[in-house]
């Protein structure tokens, strides 16, 4: 069986699973809300901080949204291989005819999906708060978003194939996100960070993609803070696809 054919077979099985259980779309997608209806009526205050463009701060904080929104609903795809992996239903899949890459592929293309609804549905909620942004740019933001979020699936499913284990897998979540979205400034701009905070945060790939994401939205589509953006969520998109797929034919 082509690879094609195997993503084809395990998207539709995994969609089947997902909308079976709606019930965790819902909630992945509640954070984010909360932080639009209870922490944006903050922004009003802090328009003119360094970092919001002359007030702009929809288009600040809604970019760095669907970004957290991206990382969060895309690393706890991992819990359900691991669930897989112990039911031995992966190892099953594994030893019939499905090739392995597609194995993998499937499940990332239905974490796109589900990711590319949530961030819909975010951007329509900031647009009645008060969002206005080109077209154009949010329609680009959705896609380096979708990138965003197949990077961090592959790495959660490579992530969780190592460990197979629930606990363990969920202490190294903690372990891993927690710094890595803090320097990232999803929530407020790495302008008013200290110096020694925003040099932390340059070493941080998602910190390229959050300041990506707000040029998107500001209707910059060639200038250096998007296409470094870009680079970096295609390059960790590429990586994390590799390692998962080297974790899955080792049947870690």
């Amino acid at each position: 069986m082509t690879t094609a054919a195997t993503s084809w077979i395990i998207f539709q099985r995994s969609m089947r699973y997902t909308l079976r259980k709606p019930a965790w779309v819902i909630f992945g997608l509640m954070q984010p809300l909360l932080y639009l209806a209870l922490f944006g009526p903050l922004l009003s205050r802090i328009g003119q901080a360094p970092g919001f463009e002359g007030g702009n701060t929809w288009r600040v904080f809604v970019p760095g949204l669907l970004v957290q929104q991206g990382v969060f609903s895309a690393v706890f795809v991992g819990f359900g291989i691991i669930s897989e992996v112990r039911s031995g239903a992966l190892d099953r899949m594994r030893i019939s005819s499905a090739g392995e890459l597609g194995l993998l592929l499937g499940r990332m293309l239905r974490d796109a999906v589900v990711l590319t609804l949530q961030a819909g549905l975010l951007t329509l909620g900031a647009l009645v708060a008060g969002l206005r942004a080109p077209v154009g740019g949010v329609l680009a933001a959705f896609a380096l978003v979708t990138v965003v979020g197949l990077a961090m699936s592959g790495l959660a499913y490579g992530l969780a194939l190592l460990v197979k284990n629930e606990e363990a897998y969920g202490q190294l979540l903690n372990t891993l996100m927690l710094p890595t979205m803090l320097l990232s400034g999803v929530l407020l701009p790495l302008a008013l960070a200290p110096g020694w905070l925003a040099g932390l945060a340059e070493a941080n790939p998602i910190s390229h993609i959050v300041t990506a994401e707000r040029a998107l939205f500001a209707g910059e589509f060639s200038g250096s803070d998007t296409l470094v953006g870009v680079a970096v969520a295609a390059g960790l998109a590429a990586l994390a696809t590799w390692f998962a797929a080297r974790a899955i034919r080792s049947g870690s």
